[in-house]
């Protein structure tokens, strides 16, 4: 019976040395891989040479604020370096990703490019209006996230910016994305493919057309495996009917589609990727914040997407007249944010600040696109005690039609920002 005993006691030792081992396997594995990783972020753009952070603007009262320090929000840009002459380029994407820090899951809203909002300020400290992805034109990811911030009452104090070359990168070393495509998006796809190659130097063969073409090219034909070119340049689409609103969806569906296959896919292919595209990548988060964020990777749900503005007005026979720029105006500022805090933060009942209502206030008095411009279906977030003074601060200029940029600012006739001349 005691000899018993003792081998039930041996096997028990053995079975503990044998978890203890496993335990200690994983344990040094998981140490490889935090060691590699670590090693290949070397190669990414961190923007911290002196050890901080840009420093970026925020309004009054939101650094802080209780619901937003409930989430994370980055910063996503795709950047346009065709032709800027040593700048910093426009900004082709500009995107805001809010992760729910308790629940993980994760909502993309798409800024559009066009949009008219205070990007900059003067020498005397009057607003200077633009389309919003001259911010990035302007003074890089540090004056665009001043733009987000302070035009909609955000806190994002982090980016990640990316090129044509880097969007290709990691769309091959996933070995591609099958994607619905219409007729007319075959059309515009291969005509994009063309430049993209040419600006990425990277290969790419024709999408095939269909023998007959469609009664309606808008609707959905088929699904195709595209390349990296391919879908990069599938993202570049503004020329259908659905113009930039149907190009930020594509770009939100298509980043989607490629966290998905991230997190299904093996250890050789995520090495690839940090081997390839890390270079490729600028951001200011740090080693460790974005080792952080890899790490939630499995966990994070992708929800709904949306643009933003969601009420606006556009079309050059009505914006240019009033701002010297064909645009996209919001109706009203004040009215979108509303609509935002709510998608992004669940904020059903929140208050812009003071920031927000004066903008919104004199884009409208500026533009004559007021309250009663709001499409009907966001009319409820109009709000009666809207000041109607119709006074600004001084940071936002004269209230008058006359335009808020110059020739001698480095503004060009059309409202267009050389950074040359800055």
């Amino acid at each position: 019976m005691s000899k018993m005993k003792k081998k039930n006691r041996h096997i028990g030792r053995k079975i503990l040395f044998g978890v203890e081992i496993l335990v200690l396997v994983l344990l040094v594995g998981a140490l490889f891989v935090y060691a590699q990783i670590n090693k290949k972020m070397d190669k990414l753009n961190l923007n911290d040479e002196d050890g901080e952070d840009i420093q970026v603007q925020m309004n009054e009262n939101i650094a802080g604020n209780e619901v937003l320090e409930n989430y994370t929000n980055i910063a996503l840009f795709g950047i346009d370096k065709r032709d800027t002459d040593g700048g910093y380029g426009n900004s082709d994407t500009e995107m805001i990703a809010s992760i729910n820090n308790k629940t993980k899951e994760v909502r993309l809203v798409s800024l559009y490019r066009d949009t008219y909002l205070r990007v900059d300020e003067d020498s005397e400290g009057n607003g200077i209006y633009n389309k919003c992805n001259a911010a990035f034109n302007i003074g890089g990811p540090e004056k665009a996230i001043s733009m987000m911030n302070t035009n909609l009452d955000l806190d994002i104090e982090n980016y990640v910016a990316v090129d044509f070359k880097a969007m290709a990168t990691v769309v091959d070393c996933l070995g591609g994305l099958d994607i619905p495509l219409s007729y007319e998006e075959i059309i515009h796809t291969n005509n994009h493919c063309v430049e993209t190659s040419e600006q990425t130097g990277m290969d790419y063969e024709p999408i095939p057309l269909p023998e007959e073409i469609p009664e309606n090219q808008a609707e959905i034909y088929g699904t195709y495996h595209l390349n990296g070119v391919q879908v990069t340049a599938y993202c570049r689409i503004r020329q259908t009917a659905s113009m930039d609103m149907g190009r930020t969806e594509r770009q939100r569906k298509v980043l989607s589609m490629m966290t998905e296959k991230v997190k299904k896919s093996s250890l050789t292919t995520l090495t690839k990727i940090l081997d390839e595209v890390f270079p490729l990548i600028q951001t200011n988060f740090s080693k460790s914040e974005l080792i952080k964020l890899g790490t939630s990777l499995l966990a994070y749900k992708f929800e709904e997407t949306t643009g933003f503005p969601v009420s606006y007005v556009m079309g050059a026979e009505v914006t240019k007249p009033v701002t010297g720029l064909d645009c996209l105006l919001p109706t009203t500022l004040e009215v979108n944010v509303r609509y935002l805090h709510d998608f992004l933060f669940a904020s059903e009942s929140y208050e812009p600040s003071d920031t927000i209502k004066i903008r919104s206030e004199f884009v409208a008095e500026k533009t004559g696109f007021g309250n009663a411009s709001v499409t009907k279906e966001w009319q409820y977030l109009i709000k009666e005690d809207t000041d109607s003074s119709g006074q600004a601060d001084s940071g936002e200029g004269d209230t008058n039609n006359s335009q808020t940029y110059s020739e001698d600012d480095g503004y060009s006739d059309d409202g267009s920002y050389d950074v040359g001349d800055e």
